[in-house]
């Protein structure tokens, strides 16, 4: 594995780009004064040792020599070696609501954006939790396996919308079910399961999965998006609002948050229940109750030695600079004999079948 001890010196890396177009812009405008001072031909043979490529040489050798330099300040290190480190903590699946209903926006923005910060929110106070996600609307998807890596976990959450489903509906057993089958291992302790929903379940029988999971060791938390006073759905086309979702009759369909079917499905799963509208210290008391569940060790493979690798850009950066210090600008003596050598024999050819 490898990684930089001073990643912030990588900057001066987009300064390259920077000097290459300087360098073209001064040869254009040497080029052009050249021109207006007279003949380019004639001059060249007023200065037959100045090089046209040299210059170029070592302009790129200044370039390279610059390029490691930043890439050895950078320090690369390299892990040498591997350990398994034991880590404690909870197995957690949070099951994300994403259908239609979640678009309503009597939680600005929306209920799944707002949705998407609670977890951000949740996942800012684990530590050596694993996580893992389900979504669900007419059906559930397993979207993420069990993991300790949090920044894939807040990747994933970002991409999240109403659209990655193909059935709609709102099947609340269906995600438990779903979370159930993902947990590893089958031990009856270390899990929980955070069910984010406006709860208007339509599908299964929510109540009976929650129970069933709380007698495999699961304790169900459940998290109401929305207000129960209701708003209307939004109906969207190329992202723009195209209007509202209607019944068969013509009427503008109101959804509204269930309290009292997920505040059920919570006592059935032996957890707890708060609605997102309310404060912070709500959403903090549940994870206090994870957080004070019996954990698990579980290792996980980190490098925990690296070795510094910046010598060696250090050293082609220096090498390339002493190149460039003895690199003249002008033509190699023995490259222009050679090459005039090498063209004699055509110029005699020339001459020969000119004077015939």
């Amino acid at each position: 594995m490898i990684r930089f001890a001073h990643p912030e010196y990588l900057y001066a890396l987009a300064l390259v780009p920077f000097l290459l177009v300087l360098f073209w812009l001064a040869r254009r405008w040497r080029l052009n004064a050249m021109k207006r001072y007279g003949n380019l031909s004639l001059l060249e043979q007023l200065m037959p040792q100045a090089s046209r490529k040299k210059p170029i040489l070592k302009f790129f050798l200044h370039a390279g020599a610059f390029t490691f330099l930043v890439l050895g300040l950078a320090n690369p290190q390299i892990g040498t070696k591997m350990e398994e480190v034991k880590r404690e903590g909870v197995d957690i699946f949070i099951c994300l609501d994403v259908s239609n209903s979640m678009k309503s926006e009597d939680i600005k923005p929306n209920r799944l954006e707002s949705a998407k910060r609670e977890i951000s929110q949740m996942l800012d106070k684990f530590e050596n939790d694993r996580i893992g996600i389900v979504v669900f609307a007419g059906d559930s998807y397993l979207q993420l396996p069990l993991t300790s890596d949090y920044s894939a976990a807040r990747l994933l959450i970002s991409t999240i919308d109403v659209d990655i489903v193909p059935i709609q509906g709102t099947a609340i057993g269906s995600a438990i079910k779903m979370a159930m089958k993902s947990f590893v291992e089958e031990e009856k302790k270390h899990k929980a399961i955070v069910i984010i929903t406006d709860g208007e379940n339509h599908e299964d029988d929510a109540l009976t999965a929650a129970k069933d999971a709380a007698e495999e060791g699961a304790v169900v938390h459940t998290i109401g998006m929305g207000s129960p006073e209701g708003s209307p759905i939004p109906i969207y086309q190329d992202n723009v609002q195209v209007g509202f979702k209607k019944d068969s009759e013509g009427s503008v369909v109101m959804t509204r948050l269930d309290e009292s079917g997920l505040q059920q499905i919570a006592d059935a799963g032996k957890g707890r229940y708060i609605r997102a509208s309310n404060q912070q210290s709500e959403l903090d008391e549940m994870l206090k109750d994870i957080q004070a569940m019996e954990k698990k060790e579980f290792g996980a493979k980190v490098f925990t030695e690296y070795e510094d690798r910046f010598q060696y850009f250090l050293a082609v950066a220096a090498f390339l600079l002493i190149l460039e210090y003895f690199l003249s600008e002008r033509k190699n003596v023995l490259v222009a004999k050679w090459k005039s050598l090498l063209a004699k024999p055509f110029t005699l050819r020339r001459q020969n079948s000119e004077w015939k």
